[in-house]
């Protein structure tokens, strides 16, 4: 496995609590999230500037911590990224650009 962050060697320790705020999400009816999104919205986002010696008690910190909100922001940004517009003629880009 390749170690990309700071914390990545944390993880499967990190589990249960990365786990309990899926569930968090999952009882507050904002649908399924996978556990790969979550943690990649925390190295992305949270944890962009990786402190070196953080004690693992401020990481689950920082996870519990997670605003639905805050992470369904991130969500539909990166999507958003990701899409790709067709537009069918010059006439539905204008009207869009307006």
């Amino acid at each position: 496995m390749n170690i990309s962050h700071t914390y990545d060697h944390l993880r499967i320790e990190l589990q249960p609590v990365l786990q309990s705020k899926l569930e968090e999400f999952s009882l507050l009816e904002y649908g399924e999230v996978a556990e790969q999104d979550l943690w990649n919205f925390l190295v992305r986002k949270k944890w962009k500037n990786a402190v070196e010696n953080k004690k693992i008690s401020e990481i689950v910190q920082d996870i519990m911590a997670i605003k639905v909100g805050e992470y369904f922001n991130y969500a539909t940004v990166e999507s958003l990224k990701g899409a790709e517009f067709v537009f069918d003629d010059k006439d539905e880009l204008r009207e869009l650009l307006k």
